[in-house]
């Protein structure tokens, strides 16, 4: 029987990080994926599919509608290949997967291709695909078996009409209306690839608001922006029934007076957020304890009651983001090395893809004043920048949250063009505890949107922003 000193269950992002910082660390380890690819549902069905889909519809777009304006003309009609389309977005995730691979085997990283079960805490049973089964021995063994999409009880899904995150990523046809029960970050990411190919897209939501977990500044300029794409939505409604009639999906729910409203469409998204996947895991035998809510029990190391087995990612509390379990398994790994790592979770960055981004890192406004406290608010329009209208994304602004008294940041939300990637700089500045008037201070290229935190900076510092 071949021994490790550690056995990573999952080889999503969590996991295959995990795997690479204990194989930097000097300790033989072994990786289990039930399937023939490594990434997990980010890779294959997830972040890096996703995004693909949304920047190939994006250029579409450009491409019908603004091109024009920038010069760039076009003879005859501009059409959509979706085959072609979800053909590149397969490319891209297999050449990420490889890349994952290539990982693994320049770390000496044994990788196992089976369903593993635990046999009892330092044992892992492998279920292969030929249907034998090999038991390896692992000092630490570490659970990143992720999630699956959620559903509704009384939803059946049939993959076909009905669908989730994973069957939208590969449809035959753009549907001609899809209606998306759901408004947050994967509904309507995946909703406007769709309405930019030219489907009609309805989205019900429970909530008075979309995304409703990030600060309501960002929710209500996203649903304008979206609405100006004629994207519908319908907020207050609860979903009640929804029924594959062969060529259509009827959806019905109750708005917020309780009156019953029916959609029609021929494609239902069911977008009810994700649940922590153990199924199958055997967790029982190795006397691991569970949450109420499915996700795994652990302590602030993400140990789980028994000592050598520990659970990182969509597994365990908190957002279910790739960095976040990323950050978790380089942190698993430190700690078995006998390091001491630390992750601040309230300086882990929420994104929605859409176009415009958003972004947010720290506390929100409705935090804040349900805490008790003191703040200040600094905003400024992206609209205002010479980059935006260079680049005519002139939707959104940055928002800073910063303490009354001491001038610390305690919140960034964004929403424009590229902020998915200009959060980090506040997440940097945050680590660093940041006053407002430490990012004012800096200086920022010209011209670019980064300077929109700069100039949001200078809004949380006296009311002193330069160019509105």
């Amino acid at each position: 029987m071949t021994q490790y000193d550690v056995a990573i269950i999952g080889s999503g992002p969590g996991g295959y990080v995990a795997a690479i910082r204990c194989a930097q660390l000097g300790m033989k380890t072994a990786i289990i994926e039930k399937y023939s690819t490594l990434g997990g549902t980010c890779l294959n069905v997830g972040c890096i599919p996703s995004k693909a889909l949304l920047d190939s519809s994006h250029h579409y777009e450009d491409a019908i509608k603004h091109f024009d304006t920038h010069g760039i003309e076009i003879p005859g009609d501009v059409k959509v290949n979706l085959k072609k389309m979800i053909s590149r977005k397969q490319s891209v995730v297999d050449q990420t997967c490889a890349g994952v691979k290539f990982l693994m085997d320049k770390n000496k990283i044994e990788v196992y291709e089976g369903i593993g079960s635990f046999k009892d805490a330092t044992h892992i049973d492998i279920k292969k695909n030929d249907g034998k089964t090999e038991t390896i021995e692992a000092k630490n063994i570490i659970i990143a078996t992720g999630s699956k999409p959620s559903t509704l009880p009384f939803i059946k899904l049939d993959k076909k009409r009905i669908i989730t995150s994973t069957e939208a990523l590969e449809l035959k046809e753009v549907p001609k209306h899809l209606i998306v029960i759901g408004g947050g970050v994967i509904g309507l990411e995946l909703g406007q690839v769709y309405k930019r190919l030219g489907a009609e897209v309805t989205v019900v939501e429970f909530m008075d608001r979309i995304v409703p977990g990030m600060d309501k500044a960002l929710s209500k300029e996203l649903t304008k922006v979206m609405k100006k794409q004629k994207v519908k939505f319908n907020l207050s409604h609860k979903v009640t029934s929804v029924e594959n009639k062969g060529d259509e999906v009827v959806v019905k729910a109750e708005d917020k007076k309780g009156q019953e409203v029916t959609f029609t469409g021929d494609y239902c998204l069911v977008s009810v957020g994700r649940r922590p996947f153990t199924d199958g895991l055997n967790i029982e035998a190795a006397g691991v304890e569970m949450e109420k809510n499915g996700t795994i029990a652990v302590n602030e190391h993400l140990q789980t009651n028994i000592p050598n087995i520990y659970a990182i990612g969509d597994v365990v509390r908190g957002a279910m983001l790739a960095h976040k379990a990323e950050e978790e398994g380089t942190f698993v790994a430190e700690i078995l090395a006998g390091q001491k790592p630390h992750i601040d979770y309230n300086l882990i960055p929420g994104v929605v893809y859409t176009w415009p981004e958003v972004a947010a890192v720290g506390k929100t406004e409705e935090e804040l004043k349900e805490a008790g406290v003191a703040y200040k608010v600094g905003q400024f329009p992206m609209r205002a920048l010479g980059r935006a209208r260079a680049s005519m994304d002139l939707d959104g602004f940055v928002k800073i949250l910063a303490d009354k008294e001491t001038d610390e940041v305690l919140g960034v939300h964004m929403i424009g063009a590229r902020v998915a990637d200009l959060i980090a700089e506040a997440v940097t500045a945050m680590e660093f505890r940041a006053s407002a008037e430490d990012i004012s201070r800096m200086s920022h290229a010209h011209p670019t949107f980064a300077e929109a935190v700069k100039e949001a900076a200078l809004a949380a510092t006296d009311n002193r922003a330069l160019h509105v």
